[in-house]
């Protein structure tokens, strides 16, 4: 009897996976914006010897701070965790601009621990609603209290935001670390109380995340008080309230604090600060005078 040899089933070849696809779009990104740079835009010599474009992999490890050995593994697209401090270190001295920075992290898959000067979420239409309430002090929030961005009276309110670094611009970080702001709050104590309560509410949805935790370890980091507010693990709920600033242009100002929510989840808002008296709504109308003279 002939028997029929059963044939060997071929398998299809696998496709790749999404994590060896980000892999190796990394390795490439790092590659190119590599060699793009010359040694002289970060502070290096040539040399006689230099054949390599741009940058060495050794150059770049030493600008990071970070392992030769570890880096060439991550442009050779080995399966190795990068960590949010590495890509921020990464960043810096490659010399991205804001649009590769955010595809750099994007890669990564991992969340920019700061703000990006813009902020594609910030609309023409929502800088056009700033602008329009004022005297009113208004800016845009995230949740995690990034200002990402402000109209002109509300830049000079509790300090001169403009002369604040993007990655600075947190009301966490400048309620518990920036003289100039906390000297403009009347309450400082019960403030940074209540915002420590407020900031353990908004993270309870976001424990995991890197830059929630790097925010978190900077303020533990940077200010005794801030850890005694947060020990005391107390939370408290978004809501309307009176403040009182101490303006270094036109004096004390009174105003009601309001949140209006982007969307449905405690997330974007526009933050908004009414006068709660006419005095202090004429010194509102002062201090814009005096922001649009000082941008022209």
């Amino acid at each position: 009897m002939v028997t029929m040899a059963q044939e060997t089933p071929v398998r299809a070849p696998e496709a790749p996976r999404d994590t060896d696809v980000r892999r190796h779009e990394l390795a490439a990104f790092l590659r190119s914006r590599r060699e793009r740079i010359a040694p002289e835009q970060v502070g290096l010599p040539r040399g006689r010897r230099r054949r390599t474009p741009g940058l060495r992999r050794e150059e770049v490890a030493q600008l990071s701070a970070v392992g030769v050995t570890w880096y060439t593994w991550l442009e050779q697209a080995r399966d190795i965790q990068v960590s949010v401090q590495v890509l921020d270190a990464l960043a810096r001295a490659l010399l991205l601009d804001p649009g590769e920075r955010a595809h750099l992290f994007q890669l990564a898959g991992a969340a920019d621990p700061t703000p990006a000067t813009t902020c594609p979420s910030v609309t023409p239409a929502m800088r056009a609603v700033l602008e329009q309430v004022e005297p009113f002090p208004a800016c845009l929030q995230n949740s995690r209290y990034d200002i990402l961005a402000y109209n002109r009276t509300y830049g000079l309110l509790l300090c001169d935001l403009d002369t604040v670094p993007p990655e600075d611009r947190n009301c966490m970080v400048l309620s518990y670390t920036h003289p100039g702001w906390q000297s403009s709050i009347v309450h400082l104590e019960e403030t940074q109380r209540l915002m420590a309560a407020r900031f353990r509410a908004a993270m309870a949805g976001h424990l995991t995340e890197p830059a929630w935790k790097m925010l978190l370890k900077r303020l533990r980091t940077e200010s005794a008080q801030f850890r005694a507010a947060w020990d005391r693990h107390e939370v408290v709920a978004h809501r309307t309230k009176r403040k009182e600033f101490l303006n270094p242009h036109v004096g004390r100002i009174t105003v009601d604090h309001t949140d209006l929510w982007l969307t449905p989840d405690v997330g974007p808002r526009i933050v908004t600060y009414v006068p709660a008296d006419a005095e202090s709504r004429e010194r509102l109308e002062e201090l814009r005078a005096i922001a649009v003279a000082r941008r022209g």
